[in-house]
């Protein structure tokens, strides 16, 4: 079973391209830490602005300078079911341990679910790897409702999902759904860590964890011991930073609140936009108040 508290890796960019010594140093920090692991292009990561070379060399890159205890989740989604198959078969050769399959998202009004369910299957069937769901409504404007999650999780080789709808009512009915002992449910989002674990998840792959790792685990392990007054506490400290590198400032938040905490967030890709004088002011504000920095 995949379990624990992920980070959601940003993509250090130099001059419009991959950063990869910044990177390097990022990893050397993040493996220090009491994460389970890291997702590879993922939202954060800005996976939507990378050729189908780059992201396979981000993998590759990633597993060759992560501990081998750490594991490596490669975000594959695309948008047509031949092109996920055959990068998800691709990130499997540079050692990936599993795939985070966001739907398909353009032609959304066909999205259906029997397209995603004959979608999924055909991707679960064709990939050598594990398989986790990546349901993500913010940005790509579809819910992968319980129903058809449920539905999925009976296929051997579809392990997870990742739900960051933030809505804990599908997210409980997904748990309650799936008999499978060894299918994960993640939180993906911080800001409703502690709420999904009450109800049956086992994991978040969430942003916040690249900036305050130490406490998505410390809140995991409080809520695992009974202590559930400081799992509270802990879920509490982490909604205004949580806020601040996703909806409030997005991905130039994250990495200009990296940049403060001693990492290297390193520039965006354009046309993304870095954070504004102003918002990191009321980052560092944020920051300060957590007790971060």
């Amino acid at each position: 079973m995949i379990k624990g508290i992920f980070a959601p890796i940003p993509t250090p960019f130099k001059n419009g391209e991959i950063d990869y010594s910044s990177l390097k140093a990022n990893l050397e920090k993040w493996a220090k830490t009491p994460l389970s692991g890291v997702v590879v292009l993922g939202s954060n990561g800005e996976f939507a602005y990378l050729s189908h070379q780059e992201k396979v060399e981000l993998v590759a890159f990633v597993r060759k300078n992560l501990p081998a205890d750490k594991k490596v989740i490669a975000g594959t989604g695309c948008e047509t079911t031949a092109e996920t198959i055959i990068l998800s078969n691709k990130v499997a050769e540079v050692g990936a341990d599993a795939v985070l399959i966001l739907t398909p998202y353009y032609y959304k009004g066909a999205m259906k679910d029997a397209a995603l369910k004959a979608h999924f299957l055909a991707v679960a069937d064709a990939v050598k790897l594990p398989v986790m769901l990546y349901n993500m409504p913010g940005n790509s404007g579809i819910n992968m409702n319980s129903g058809l999650v449920v539905e999925l999780a009976k296929h051997p080789n579809i392990v997870g999902v990742k739900d960051s709808s933030g809505n804990i009512v599908q997210i409980a009915e997904i748990c309650a759904g799936t008999t499978n002992e060894e299918f994960s449910v993640f939180a993906g989002s911080g800001s409703f860590l502690l709420p999904a674990f009450a109800v049956g998840a086992v994991g978040g792959t969430l942003a916040v964890a690249n900036i305050m790792p130490e406490t998505c685990v410390a809140l995991v392990d409080a809520f695992q011991a009974g202590d559930l007054a400081l799992a509270k506490e802990l879920q509490h400290k982490l909604l205004a930073p949580n806020k601040a590198v996703t909806a409030q400032f997005g991905i130039g938040g994250l990495k200009a609140a990296l940049e403060m905490l001693g990492y290297n967030g390193g520039e965006v890709r354009k046309p993304m936009l870095p954070a504004s004088e102003e918002a990191k002011v009321a980052i560092k504000k944020i920051l300060e108040t957590a007790g971060v920095i």
